[in-house]
Order: structure tokens, then sequence, then C-alpha cells
């Protein structure tokens, strides 16, 4: 019953037996091995993008902050939500690697900006030169809140950014289960909708440790190739990474993968409704915030659940505490029906 992130599944065989069929005799480094020329024609067909640039990192951090470097000066500011994850669980990397820009926030509710909440803070920043100057744009899918941005919905944020003249980044550690909980093809959530750059995210749907950025101008390729490897992240042994995210993309395995989280998610989210949770926010995937009481959890955790509490576990018994639920590619039924057996008590 380990519910406390996707980051803590288990790695599919499929990939295990990518990684044991590369470590076979040698290969070139650096990402100039043949595996790699292979998933750069898959990430393109994917993505729908022919022309697209397409690197291997080993962190979602580092797949967000040299993104947001590649596109944002250090004299400008990022707008993001208040809770993104750049903005919350990055320790400052992006402010770090792009130099220095600051990040502006932008309110939302479930983890979702608005058109017109993000007009407004961009239309109150930049003008002087005694001002941080505006940047670009970072959107989150699956957000923070565990919420979905349709395509429509990126679209119409990306219009107000490029209004201003922004790029737009898309976060898209969960970016498998945005595609199968909308059903929008990856086109038509990134460049299509006016996305410049994303962070294609395998680590928290199965893989050992890798990501994709994806930059659909080819002509900010150079720059991204610089910084990955001034900051330390152009691995030598990259034909590891390589056989990652291939088998990933081989066979559609990183859509089945997330089919699987999100299915077990919507079951886990259904039985904390009937048990009397309160939902925080809607679930269309794999991370959910419910409010149980405190005895609830309680016996789930003694039972042997792990999941992040965030409120105080001592108080009263009937106190509703909220907590995060995150399921994974291997998280079963029985993991999920055995959970909601000790919340029903």
């Amino acid at each position: 019953m380990f519910f406390a992130s996707d980051n803590g599944s288990a790695v599919p065989p499929e990939v295990m037996a990518a990684l044991a069929r590369a470590n076979e005799g040698y290969a070139m480094p650096y990402g100039a091995d043949a595996i790699m020329d292979g998933v750069r024609e898959k990430v393109r067909a994917v993505f729908e993008a022919p022309e697209a640039a397409v690197y291997l990192v080993a962190t979602g951090t580092t797949a967000n902050s040299l993104a947001l470097a590649s596109f944002c000066p250090p004299w400008a500011t990022v707008f993001c939500h208040t809770h993104a994850h750049i903005a919350e669980d990055e320790c400052g990397a992006p402010e770090f690697y792009t130099g220095g820009a600051k990040l502006t926030l932008v309110p939302g509710e479930h983890g979702k900006m608005t058109p017109e909440a993000l007009a407004a803070v961009i239309g109150r920043s930049g003008g002087s030169v005694h001002n941080v100057q505006r940047g670009m744009l970072s959107l989150t899918n699956i957000t923070e809140a565990g919420t979905l941005y349709s395509a429509g919905e990126i679209a119409a944020l990306c219009k107000v950014a490029k209004a201003a003249g922004l790029p737009c980044h898309l976060d898209g550690a969960r970016f498998a289960n945005a595609i199968v909980a909308s059903g929008a093809t990856p086109a038509e959530m990134t460049w299509k909708a006016g996305i410049d750059v994303v962070s294609f995210g395998g680590t928290k749907n199965g893989l050992l440790g890798v990501e994709a950025v994806v930059i659909f101008d080819p002509e900010k390729a150079w720059e991204f190739e610089l910084r990955r490897k001034r900051a330390g992240h152009l691995f030598s042994k990259h034909r590891y990474l390589s056989a990652q995210m291939d088998a990933y993309l081989t066979d559609d395995l990183w859509l089945r993968l997330a089919r699987q989280a999100n299915a077990a998610g919507t079951r886990l989210a259904e039985g904390l409704a009937q048990a009397g949770a309160e939902l925080l926010h809607p679930v269309p995937a794999n991370l959910m915030f419910a409010a149980l009481p405190r005895a609830a959890h309680g016996r789930a955790r003694d039972g042997g659940a792990l999941y992040y509490l965030m409120g105080p576990a001592e108080g009263p018994a009937d106190e509703p505490v909220p907590a995060r639920f995150v399921t994974s590619w291997s998280t079963t039924e029985q993991d999920v029906d055995q959970f909601l057996g000790f919340i029903r008590g």
C-alpha cells in the first residue's frame, strides 16, 4: 500500500530488459550511441515534430531548469502557478541555472491559472530598467494539485503569453498521465497549443531515471547542449538513458503505464469519496489530495500504508487531516482495496 509517490514504483520489466541489452559490448558516449538515434526519431514521431531537438537528462529538476535557462535571461522572470513544482520543490534550481531569473507566481484554484489571472500578472511586470523583465511562461500538466489542463486551456494561456512576446514551457513530469486523462495528442498539448519546450517525463511513469527535453525550435538546441554540459548533466554512458527512453516509447509502453496508474487513481479516488473522505481537488489522473479523520489515517498507517500527511498526526481522532496520495503503474487493485478497508474501519 504505497501511495507516497509514483517515484517509488518499480521499473517495468521491459525497461530492465532494455538496459540489459544496452549493457552488452561497447557504445559511443555522450549521446552518440545508436539507441539515441532511434529515440530521437520516436520522440519526434510522438510529438509530430520532425525537426524537434531531443535531449535526455536524468532528473525532472534538470529538465525543467535547463529548459527554462535556454529561453529565459537572468534579468527576466518565469510566470508560473503559485504551487508549481519549479516554485516549491526544486530548491531554487530554476533560478540557479537561469543565472538568477525570478519566478513570478500566478494564483489560481486547484493548481491551475486562468488566462485572466496570467494577463493581470504579466500586465504588472516589466516596463522599466529597474524592474525584472518579462521572460516566459511555465505550466505543469498534470498540475501539482493533481488536476488537468486541457489542450484548449493550455492554448488559451499560451495565447496570453505570446501576446506579450513570451516563450512557453510545459513541465510534463506526468505528461503521459495528462495525455491519457485528456485524450489529446502530444502535439495538441504542446506545440500546437503554443508550447516551445517540454519536459517529457519518464521517471514518475516507471523509468529508472530519465526525462526528455523536447525543443520545437531547433535553433535553441545548441544553447541547450552547452548548458547541459556546463551544468554537469551530459552523461558519458548515455546509452543507459537512451535504452530506458527507447523501451518507454516502444509499443506505446508509456501510455500503457499511464493508463494503469490513472485507473488505480480513479479506483482510489472513488473509494475515498464513498468512504466519506473530502477530495480537495478534481482527480482526473493518479495524484490526489483528500481529508480524512485522523483515526482513519491511524488505522491505515498502522496497517502499513505509506503516504504523506499534510497536517499533524496528533490531535482529535475525528478531526479531518488532509493527505496526498499518488498511484503508479504498479499499484494493484488489491493495494487500493486493502487501503480502503482500513479507512472504512
